[in-house]
């Protein structure tokens, strides 16, 4: 199949790639030319594993290309998948500025009957609205699908070559089958539906997963109380297939492009049709509160964190990826920094992004872990990269200031922690707490 790709963020170009890696003809359009050079020439602008081979690969092969050029994108293309992305407004709404200016593009370029995908996540009533718009300005055919994406940052290409489900929505039965089509290379789970329910079900299954996530966090904070352990709790609940083992892993909260961006968005469409989506607010309230838990942590061992040195491990919102969009790392070192502590902050891959969001003179940015740690009166883990749980734990307490290590991801176990004497502290496990004591003992 012929298929030009508009947008090459996450979604588009990981589409795009995938698309070309079975076979069919793939240009991915994107107006910014730096990217578009980057990219033919094999550079891939965002880090995600497997990626850059994948795209070299079937560019040199022929099957994939790249180009500024949306005309004739269009044009020698049979199906147009719309990828471009719908950032919050300071409401919470969606921003559809960037679909309806893509949707007028393709509609002044189009030659003869084209299959039009919405990938991009898009409120209720939007591919009605795109629909309109091109009817407007063009006499050629046409049909809308709305193929919503359900991608991991960090594991994308494996997602998209093994999704749980494809969701086709439209209303034509003969582009439902030509969409299909293309994706039964992938799956057989294929869930065709009208499109306001395709829009949907993307929306309802991020919540639905941002809630999993809030409510054992819920469930960490009640343990820490009452002395119950939240991994074992969460693999006894897990094994329930009602419910599942999966978004059951108890730490400082969800981040990324996505679920924040997402949740208040359904609130907004809620709000809009006069529904207030009490669950769904709680959930959002849960997650903003759960990241300042390891403030919290620092505070019960140090009180003041005037001119305490504090080394921060992981800025990416979660490991395999460099989106800092919305990372809990953001408001932990900001609420940091106002209170007077120092910073030394490191993470693999995420630094030069997060430098974007997050600069400041009390902050240090070290080339590795151990860097990070050497000379810190205390240690926190905000993303959970292998190689932090690889680091010799005795290692890390002899260049420490102070043996003090806050776990937000509960990556570490009480055999690695046996022969040291940090002061420790993870998310819903206090039999796992050790050397609790007085502040005056950890003097500045």
């Amino acid at each position: 199949m012929k298929i030009a790709v508009i947008g090459t963020g996450y979604v588009g170009l990981v589409s795009g790639v995938c698309f070309s890696e079975l076979g069919n003809q793939v240009i991915c359009v994107d107006k910014m030319e730096h990217k578009i050079e980057m990219l033919r020439n094999g550079e891939v602008p965002i880090y995600e594993p497997g990626l850059q081979d994948l795209l070299v690969k079937n560019a040199s092969e022929g099957r994939l290309s790249f180009t500024t050029d949306l005309l004739d994108a269009v044009q020698q293309s049979d199906i147009i998948i719309i990828a471009v992305g719908t950032p919050s407004l300071p409401n919470g709404e969606a921003n559809l500025s960037f679909i309806e200016q893509v949707a007028h593009d393709i509609a002044q370029s189009m030659n003869g009957y084209k299959i039009v995908v919405t990938k991009s996540t898009v409120p209720v009533g939007t591919n009605h609205r795109i629909k309109q718009l091109i009817s407007k300005l063009t006499n050629h055919p046409f049909d809308i699908v709305s193929v919503p994406e359900f991608l991991r940052e960090g594991s994308a290409i494996k997602d998209t070559f093994n999704p749980d489900r494809v969701v086709i929505g439209t209303e034509c039965e003969a582009a439902a089958e030509r969409i299909a089509e293309l994706h039964r290379p992938l799956s057989d789970k294929i869930v065709v539906t009208d499109i306001r329910s395709a829009e949907m079900i993307k929306y309802a299954s991020n919540a639905f997963l941002a809630t999993k996530i809030s409510f054992i966090n819920e469930i960490a904070n009640i343990c820490e109380k009452v002395g119950a352990d939240v991994t074992n709790v969460a693999e006894g609940m897990g094994f329930d297939h009602r419910i599942g083992h999966s978004f059951l892993k108890a730490g400082i909260g969800y981040g990324g492009s996505c679920f924040p961006k997402d949740t208040q968005a359904l609130i907004q469409i809620a709000g809009n049709v006069d529904y207030e989506f009490k669950l769904l607010k709680s959930v959002v309230d849960v997650n903003r509160d759960q990241r300042f838990s390891i403030i919290s942590k620092l505070e019960t061992i140090f009180g003041s964190f005037s001119n305490r040195t504090i080394a921060i491990w992981g800025l990416a919102f979660k490991p395999n990826t460099d989106d800092v969009r919305d990372a809990p790392a953001i408001e932990i070192i900001h609420e940091l920094v106002q209170r007077g502590a120092k910073i030394r902050a490191y993470d693999p891959i995420a630094t030069a992004n997060f430098r974007q969001w997050v600069d400041h003179a009390s902050i240090t940015w070290c080339e590795d872990a151990l860097q990070a740690a050497s000379g810190a009166d205390a240690l926190c883990l905000l993303t959970e990269w292998p190689e932090f749980e690889q680091v010799e734990l005795s290692l890390l307490q002899s260049i420490m200031n102070q043996p003090v290590l806050i776990d937000g991801r509960n990556v570490f176990t009480e055999e690695k922690l046996a022969s040291t004497d940090f002061i420790y502290s993870s998310i819903g496990r206090p039999n796992m707490n050790r050397g609790e004591i007085l502040r005056t003992a950890l003097p500045l």
